[in-house]
C-alpha cells in the first residue's frame, strides 16, 4: 500500500504542476481530467499490453478508496473546511442550511430512488427498489470536499456561498445516516425492521455527533488558549483533535464527520475572534490550508484513476447518463421544496434555486459509500453509475459554475 500511495502522491504533484503550467483550471478539476486521461491510456493498453494494465490496476486496488477517504482523509478535510467558514455569517443562514441538509437529502433520496427504479427497468436493469433507494441516499448529499474546493474559484455572493458550503458540510453526515438506515432495511428485510430504529440511529449518530464535536472543539479551544503564541504545539493539538476526535467518535458510535464539522467551526470561530495572537492564527491557517489542498489533490487523482477498475457495460453507461439527469432533477426539486418552507419572497428565488442546484456537486463520499455496498446490493452497477454522476458533476458543473452564477446573478 505504501508504494501505491507514493505513486499516487507523485502523480498528484506532477498533475498539479501540469495543471498550473498549462491547463490553468481549478486544481481539483484539472487533476481529475489528467487522472482520467491517464486511466483511459492504461485502459487502451489492456489488449496491447495486459501486464502493464494489470500493474496499473494493482496500484489502485492496493489503496482501499473507502477506507483511506472515510477513515483517514475525511476528518482532516472536514475539519479544515469548517475552520474557514464564518460561523457568525453561517448563523444567519442556519434555517436554510438545516432544511437543505435534512429535508433536502430525504426528498432527493426518494426522488432519485423512485425515478431510478422506473428508468433502470426501462433499460433492462431490474434493480430492487431498496437498492435504488440506497443509490438515492449515497448520491443525494453534496460533497463538502468537492464543493468547498470549487467554491474557492467561483465568485458567488456571500449568502449563496454560505448556503452551499454550510449545507455540504452538514448533509454528508445526514446522508450517511439515511444510507445506513436504508442499508439496514436491505439487510434485515422490511418485515424485521422497526421505524424506531431510524430515529434512534439519527439521534445517536447525527445529534450525538454534533454535541460531541461542540464539546471536543471547546476543550480544544481551552487547550489552545492556555498556550497562545506557541504555533507548533497549537497545530499539533488541532491535528490530534482531527485524528483522535474522529477515531473516538467511531468508538462512541456518533457521527465522526458531523463532529469534525462542529469542532472545526468552533475552533475556527475562536481563531477569527481576536482571542489568539496573529502569529498563531497565521500558522494555523497556513497549515490547514496547505493540508487541505494536498489531500484534495490526492483524493481527486484517486477518483480519476479508480475508473480503470470499473466494469463497463453499455446498459450501465446508459443508466449512468439517465442518473445524471435524475440526480439534477431531484436536486432542483429538493432545493425548491426546502426553499419554499423558508417563506422567502425574493423575486429572484428561482435564480437562487438554479444556482444552488448547479452548485450541488457530488464527490468522493458518494463513491466511498457505493464501494461499501455488499455485492448482493447491486454493487457493481451502482458503483459505475455513481462514478458517472460524480465525474459529470465535478467536470461539467464545476467548470460551468462561474458562468451559471454570472448569468443567473444578473
Amino acid at each position: 500500500m505504501l508504494v501505491s500511495l507514493t505513486i499516487i502522491v507523485a502523480l498528484a504533484a506532477l498533475f498539479s504542476y501540469l495543471n498550473h503550467k498549462f491547463l490553468k483550471l481549478p486544481l481539483t478539476i484539472g487533476l481529475l481530467i489528467l487522472s482520467i486521461i491517464l486511466a483511459l491510456f492504461f485502459a487502451a493498453l489492456r489488449e496491447v499490453s495486459p501486464l502493464v494494465f494489470d500493474q496499473a490496476c494493482e496500484v489502485v486496488l492496493n489503496i482501499n478508496f473507502r477506507d483511506i477517504l472515510m477513515n483517514v482523509m475525511l476528518s482532516f478535510l472536514l475539519f479544515a473546511g469548517a475552520m474557514h467558514v464564518d460561523l457568525k455569517a453561517l448563523e444567519k443562514e442556519k434555517w436554510a442550511v438545516m432544511l437543505f441538509a435534512t429535508l433536502g437529502v430525504l426528498i432527493s433520496t426518494f426522488i432519485v430512488g423512485g425515478l431510478g427504479f422506473l428508468v433502470f427497468r426501462l433499460l433492462g436493469l431490474h434493480l430492487p427498489l431498496i437498492h435504488c433507494l440506497l443509490f438515492g441516499a449515497l448520491i443525494s448529499p453534496t460533497d463538502p470536499i468537492a464543493v468547498l474546493a470549487i467554491l474557492k474559484e467561483a465568485h458567488t455572493s456571500k449568502s449563496l456561498e454560505l448556503k452551499i458550503s454550510g449545507e455540504s458540510l452538514f448533509n454528508d453526515g445526514v446522508g450517511v445516516v439515511v444510507f445506513l438506515s436504508i442499508a439496514m432495511v436491505a439487510t434485515m428485510g422490511v418485515e424485521h425492521f422497526e421505524v424506531s430504529e431510524i430515529f434512534h440511529l439519527f439521534a445517536l449518530e447525527a445529534l450525538g455527533g454534533i454535541a460531541y464535536g461542540v464539546v471536543l472543539g471547546y476543550l480544544g479551544y481551552l487547550l489552545l488558549k492556555s498556550i497562545d503564541d506557541a504555533p507548533k504545539i497549537e497545530v499539533l493539538i488541532t491535528i490530534s483533535i482531527a485524528m483522535g476526535g474522529y477515531a473516538l467518535a467511531d468508538i462512541l458510535g456518533v457521527s465522526g464527520p458531523l463532529a469534525m464539522v462542529a469542532a472545526g467551526l468552533l475552533i475556527g470561530h475562536q481563531l477569527s475572534s481576536g482571542k489568539f495572537s496573529k502569529n498563531s492564527k497565521k500558522h494555523m491557517d497556513l497549515f490547514w490550508e496547505m493540508l487541505d489542498d494536498i489531500l484534495n489533490a490526492v483524493l481527486f487523482v484517486l477518483i480519476g484513476l479508480e475508473i480503470m477498475i470499473l466494469s463497463f457495460e453499455l446498459r450501465y453507461f446508459l443508466a449512468g447518463l439517465a442518473a445524471v439527469i435524475i440526480v439534477l432533477a431531484a436536486r432542483f426539486s429538493s432545493v425548491g421544496l426546502s426553499y419554499a418552507l423558508l417563506r422567502n419572497h425574493d423575486a429572484s428565488k428561482i435564480k437562487t434555486i438554479g444556482i444552488l442546484t448547479w452548485g450541488g456537486l457530488r464527490g468522493g463520499i458518494s463513491v466511498a459509500l457505493a464501494l461499501s455496498l455488499e455485492p448482493s446490493m447491486s454493487r457493481e452497477m451502482i458503483v459505475f453509475i455513481t462514478y458517472m454522476v460524480v465525474v459529470t458533476s465535478v467536470l461539467v458543473q464545476g467548470l460551468t459554475i462561474k458562468s451559471v452564477v454570472r448569468k443567473l446573478s444578473t
